[in-house]
């Protein structure tokens, strides 16, 4: 249990001089008490079975409890612990611990072991012998200890003979509260009478006091009562209960004390409290019982007071109780009032934004189209490309705002694959460069053995860039953008500060050394719409999206920053067990959409009849053969009458009890290989099983590009570009 030994010399300056003098008187020879050291006893020497008969013998005619104890490495460093190694059945006796041999100290004692580790490694380190009494807290117990060291030092052993002796110290404790309790009586006068009762034949010696405490009559001889007498004067609730107290004090003998009510000659009753002791013979008969008796009225006066008052405060407390759970009701509500009203404001802030910027884009697209019916009107057909190419760009605009405010919302379409984030990172360097410009260095840390994660890389590198371009933004004089990549583990308390489960995490940290962010700023920067930058300069969306990214991927984002100190944001995504391909890696996509010659049979499956329309004439006009249907249960009718299909592309969001997913694994029962195109506009990711597709299947987001949806089409049916 103790593992590899090791030196114990750093230690040996924790105790030198630590104990000089505080034992001083109480060390003893080279033997422990009663001469019991295992290793100066010739007889015991050798395994032979009389020195190990001999030995247990000898142990076991021991009435005190021993042990032999042998200090190890514990949690806390060398000789931080020892385990017991042997002991007698006397240990068990002294302790009501069983079976304490191969047991840790940490194991019986773990919240007090310093104490006994301080004694035992005194012992271990000098050599000296040390006798002391203490307290065994795990067991309630006091016990008066020998201790002796077995043997050299690099034994590491102490032999402890030990006995229990809390019965004595609490009567030591007794007598001296009675002596402290009797001589406070008398420097106070609260003393008021004394007895003493021969018990063999109950005859009361008492002082005038005792007379008028119990209301004896001033011609009654007073040498001459019996306990019966004065019992008579006892008040009727307490006499039961008085002679139960007088009956088990003669029966054990010692101190005695105890409160009683008795009357007076005025005819009233008055508190006392009797302190004596029973006096026993040579053979356990009791003898003699003298006493005091002393005067309590006044305390008890007082008491009865303060329970009166207590009383009366529980009553206020109860009251108050119950307008401080008022008060906290009322608060809560007035809390919760609040958080709807900001849950309200941020509404109003994401749909004010949201409706500014689409308004901009549709004004663009409306425009555009108008000019495009003027210009057709009138004949000018080239002007015609030109605002068709202002319209898909209002088009553009508008995926990309809808792309961000799905990110924040944790909604998008996600296509998550094993992907090494320095590879991602050494890729993207180029670019990087070329946004922030030539005056900002950047560099970049990639760490060595990074482990893999599970993510959408395309919307990786989205949110890498929004950081960078962010990072550029905060140094307008230019600076250095430092790009780190790291394996993290984060334990119960820094999983729970970023809002993820514990484990393995690898992050990716983009730094500055700009103007930094108050923390205000902190608090607000992954709001929507929230912006630092200058009217135009900025839509306020992009640490939402890359924060909605990060969570939606299982992880999360930090941002850590003072004012004028530069700025660092992280990305944590949970680590992936598996390798990254080349496949990792976004391919761009091709300039144009050259037709595919055409034999292959695809079925288009979607609720939106212009979207259905759109992709049916993009698909037939590159040689396809085209079917369509606006539902699942439609589908299926024209898959019996068209069973020669090569691909399927359907919508995830369908009506009429079969959604996309669900329309995909029907048609792949009896086909498993058949491709299949996810196209949609909103994230039903719990559909898509959380990103986690099938061979054959992709994912294409909503609204996307002809020649995007060519290239898709052309990789899923397995045809060359």
């Amino acid at each position: 249990m103790g593992g590899r030994r090791q030196s114990i010399d750093p230690y040996k300056g924790k105790y030198e001089g630590k104990y000089e003098g505080k034992y001083e008187g109480k060390y003893e020879d080279s033997t422990i008490r009663k001469g019991i050291i295992l290793d100066q006893q010739p007889a015991m020497e050798g395994n032979s079975p009389l020195s190990s008969a001999y030995r247990h013998a000898l142990l076991e005619a021991i009435d005190d409890g021993f042990c032999i104890i042998e200090f190890i490495d514990g949690p806390d460093g060398p000789l931080s612990d020892y385990v017991h190694i042997e002991a007698n059945s006397g240990y068990y006796r002294h302790t009501g611990i069983e079976g304490i041999v191969g047991k840790r100290l940490r194991e019986i004692e773990p919240e007090n072991p310093q104490v006994w580790l301080d004694v035992y490694g005194q012992v271990l380190l000098t050599g000296q012998p040390l006798r002391f009494e203490q307290e065994f807290k795990a067991v309630g117990r006091h016990i008066e200890v020998s201790a002796t060291r077995v043997g050299p030092v690099e034994m590491r052993q102490v032999s402890v003979l030990f006995r229990d002796v809390t019965a004595r110290r609490r009567t030591e404790a007794a007598l001296r509260e009675n002596v402290q309790r009797v001589q406070l009586a008398l420097e106070a006068g609260a003393i008021i009478g004394t007895w003493i009762w021969d018990i063999p034949s109950d005859r009361l010696n008492v002082d005038e006091g005792f007379a008028v405490a119990f209301g004896l009559a001033p011609e009654r001889d007073l040498s001459r009562l019996c306990i019966a007498d004065v019992m008579e004067a006892v008040h009727p609730d307490d006499r039961e209960l008085l002679s139960a107290r007088i009956r088990e004090t003669l029966a054990r003998g010692g101190t005695y004390a105890h409160q009683y009510r008795t009357r007076r000659r005025d005819g009233r009753y008055y508190w006392l409290e009797a302190n004596g002791r029973v006096e026993l013979t040579p053979d356990g008969v009791p003898s003699t019982f003298p006493g005091v008796l002393i005067d309590i009225e006044g305390r008890r006066a007082v008491e009865a007071e303060r329970d009166r008052a207590l009383a009366a405060l529980r009553s206020l407390n109860e009251t108050l109780e119950q307008r401080v759970q008022e008060r906290t009701n009322a608060l809560l509500e007035a809390e919760e009032a609040l958080r709807q009203a900001q849950k309200m404001e941020a509404v109003g802030q994401l749909t004010g934004g949201l409706a500014h910027d689409f308004n901009n884009i549709l004004a663009g697209i409306s425009g555009s189209l108008e000019l495009m019916k003027v210009r057709m009107a009138q004949g000018r057909i080239s002007d015609i490309e030109r605002h068709l190419n202002g319209a898909q760009s209002a088009v553009k605009r508008a995926a990309a705002l809808t792309q961000r405010l799905l990110a924040f919302s944790r909604r998008q379409t996600l296509d998550p694959k094993p992907a090494d984030l320095n590879r991602i990172v050494a890729d993207m360097h180029e670019l990087i460069g070329r946004s922030v410009g030539p005056a900002i260095t950047v560099e970049t840390i990639a760490a060595g053995g990074l482990w893999h994660t599970f993510v959408d890389v395309g919307q990786l590198e989205n949110a890498l860039l929004n950081l960078c371009i962010n990072a550029r933004d905060a140094m307008p004089h230019g600076g250095r953008l430092t790009i780190e990549t790291a394996n993290r583990w984060l334990d119960d308390m820094a999983a729970m500060q970023r809002g993820v489960t514990p484990g393995q995490y690898v992050s990716l940290c983009v730094s500055d050394t700009g103007t930094g962010m108050s923390p205000d700023v902190v608090a607000r920067a992954f709001d929507p719409f929230f912006t630092t930058k200058p009217t135009g300069q900025g839509t306020g969306l992009g640490l939402s999206m890359v924060y909605g990214f990060a969570g939606q991927s299982g992880g999360a984002v930090r941002i850590y920053s003072e004012l004028g100190q530069g700025a660092t944001i992280c990305i944590y995504l949970p680590r992936h067990h598996g390798q990254a391909g080349e496949e990792d890696l976004l391919m761009p996509d091709e300039a144009g959409a050259t037709a595919a010659p055409g034999s292959k049979t695809i079925l288009v499956v979607d609720d939106e009849p212009l979207v259905r329309m759109v992709t049916v004439e993009v698909l037939s006009d590159l040689g396809y053969s085209v079917l369509e249907a606006e539902d699942g249960p439609t589908a299926l009718k024209l898959l019996h009458a068209y069973p020669e299909l090569d691909l399927l592309i359907t919508d995830v969001g369908l009506p009429n009890g079969m959604n996309g997913r669900q329309l995909a694994d029907a048609i792949r029962a009896p086909r498993p290989e058949l491709p299949v195109l996810f196209v949609t506009g909103y994230a039903e990711n719990a559909v898509l099983n959380h990103g986690h597709l099938e061979r054959g299947m992709q994912v294409l987001t909503k609204p996307f590009a002809a020649d995007v949806l060519a290239r898709r089409v052309r990789e899923l049916v397995g045809e060359e570009r």
